[in-house]
């Protein structure tokens, strides 16, 4: 038994001491400790807050409680067909997921000006299985969210570093 015990406590040394970490977990700077997100459809705030979850960050219910504001804007989402098969059916899809953001402290001071984040993807419509491909759009666009809110945290965590204390 205590050599059972020892095995998983060097087990879990080693996985500690090799940077593993939750995958989609973000390593966030100080000021990061506590967001506020102001706007955004409920799938940017869904993937937000799962994302905060899993950094163990978390999010603020009011704008008064937050280390950091992240305000969105003009957020917008599109599918456009881009080539059609002889038959006339659409064979070739791109979605586009466009919005703006600008990051403010407590103090609503601008961390960062507003600025674009635009995210594309293609995909192929396989018209023998169409059950498959609305799953498949339904993927995309939860990963183009998951990117979006990377993006985010990541040009935020430079604005916070450059930020004279």
């Amino acid at each position: 038994m205590l050599r059972m015990k020892s095995v998983i406590l060097l087990m879990a040394l080693f996985l500690t001491a090799c940077g593993y970490h939750l995958r989609g977990a973000l390593e966030l700077p100080k000021g990061m400790k506590n967001v506020y997100l102001d706007g955004g459809s409920p799938q940017l705030l869904d993937h937000f807050k799962r994302a905060m979850d899993i950094s163990s960050v978390p999010l603020a219910t009011s704008p008064e409680s937050a280390g950091m504001i992240v305000k969105i804007f003009d957020e917008d989402s599109q599918r456009r067909v881009l080539s059609l098969s002889s038959g006339g059916i659409a064979n070739d899809f791109e979605l586009s997921y466009r919005f703006e953001y600008e990051l403010v402290d407590a103090n609503n001071k601008v961390l960062m000006p507003r600025q674009p984040i635009e995210i594309k993807r293609e995909y192929f419509n396989d018209q023998v299985a169409i059950i498959a491909k609305g799953n498949e759009e339904s993927t995309i666009r939860d990963e183009m969210y998951q990117q979006a809110v990377r993006s985010i945290m990541n040009r935020a965590r430079v604005a916070l570093e450059e930020k004279p204390e």
